[in-house]
């Protein structure tokens, strides 16, 4: 019972028209939990009876050693606040199962707001959330997805690392400005977000992919820029070994191959550097996975090409440089490719194909793994033809 009684309701309370023996009866089934309705507030009378019943179970426990009256029957009333009185038995099941049931409740909060807990923190693959973006160099590559498969058109990413990996534009995540070398945070920004630009328009300009003029990733560059320019442009325009376009623009030979729907997976990062006074330079580091089918067969077998890309862009102050205000200079770029022949030199990657035959130049370099972004690129593409180990 409550330590605190509870007023006297006397007249006005409904259970003071029960007689003693309905009150009692109802007392004890309340104790069983089979009442099946309580009075709103316990009369004078109700508490006398259940004073009644306690004195009984005392009594009897003090003639029986045992304890308990021999015509036993169900346990004194709970208190009308306190609640049930517990048992020894069901009770503490229930306490039990209450507690598991907190437990339970709390581990599901905890994965809702941390689902790493529980799923693969690398970028390997499978149907979980995307990975957390990449903020640094990796360590080591991503491993096979869980369950891999074989890559269909409706599934093209099937069996590959970047099955859970972002998409599109979407993925290419500017870091936040801060003012560097002397230039503002505005300026930073502008370089940033122009650096995002240029990777778009050359990799996954919808357009260029199909192998046009990637008009506005030039757009991005500084005329000024001694021969760069111009050097693009007779790349683009008359493709050989020692000119090859591909070392920054991303095409395809549209009579050969085309795009599985319109989704490209990149997985990579973008970071700042201070150069020379007046000179904000941006690295980026970006794979891109594309999923083909030949032109003339799209409900046939699924290949993909995996191209890492790694460059840096420069905004330099006009004031102090000979430059033009609002473009970038290109200070480097490096380009891998995975999955792509190594004998046409047209301008145009030319996947192979899970059916195809052995045919053209035989691989010469090493092997590699198109997915690992642990090491970076030193060269520009001047490895050799190498095998790759997955796409």
């Amino acid at each position: 019972m409550s330590t605190v009684p509870p007023p006297d309701r006397s007249d006005d309370d409904p259970s003071s028209s029960l007689s003693d023996e309905q009150l009692e009866s109802f007392l004890r089934e309340a104790a069983e939990g089979g009442a099946t309705s309580a009075p709103k507030e316990p009369s004078a009378r109700a508490r006398m009876v259940a004073l009644r019943l306690r004195e009984e179970d005392e009594a009897a426990r003090r003639a029986d050693p045992r304890g308990g009256r021999k015509n036993q029957g169900p346990p004194s009333p709970p208190g009308w606040r306190t609640g049930p009185a517990p048992s020894a038995g069901g009770s503490r099941k229930r306490r039990v199962g209450a507690v598991l049931g907190v437990l339970v409740l709390a581990a599901l909060a905890v994965v809702a707001v941390r689902p790493s807990l529980v799923l693969p923190d690398d970028d390997g693959g499978g149907s979980g959330q995307p990975p957390a973006a990449e903020t640094a160099r990796p360590t080591g590559a991503p491993g096979d997805p869980a369950g891999s498969g074989r890559a269909t058109p409706e599934h093209p990413f099937r069996g590959s690392p970047a099955e859970r990996w972002a998409e599109g534009a979407d993925a290419i995540e500017v870091p936040k400005a801060k003012a560097l070398s002397g230039m503002s945070e505005e300026d930073v920004e502008f370089a940033l977000r122009r650096t995002k630009d240029l990777l778009v328009a050359a990799n996954l300009d919808p357009g260029v992919l199909r192998g046009g003029q990637p008009d506005e990733a030039l757009a991005v560059l500084d005329p000024k820029q001694p021969k760069l320019l111009p050097e693009l442009r007779r790349r683009l325009r008359e493709p050989d070994e020692d000119h090859d376009p591909l070392r920054l623009f991303t095409r395809f030979d549209p009579a050969e191959t085309r795009l599985v729907g319109d989704v490209v997976k990149v997985r990579g990062r973008m970071t700042l550097a201070a150069g020379e006074p007046g000179v904000v330079k941006v690295n980026a580091d970006y794979t891109f996975v594309y999923p083909l089918v030949r032109t003339d067969d799209p409900d046939g077998p699924v290949a993909r090409t995996i191209i890492r890309r790694e460059l840096t862009l420069t905004l330099n102050d006009p004031a102090a440089w000979d430059v033009t205000e609002g473009r970038l200079l290109l200070e480097k770029f490096f380009a891998e490719y995975g999955n792509t022949s190594c004998d046409a030199h047209d301008g145009y990657l030319h996947p192979g194909f899970p059916d195809d035959g052995p045919d053209g130049e035989r691989p010469t370099g090493p092997a590699t793994d198109p997915y690992d972004r642990s090491e970076p690129l030193t060269m520009d593409g001047s490895g050799g033809c190498g095998r790759v180990t997955r796409t």
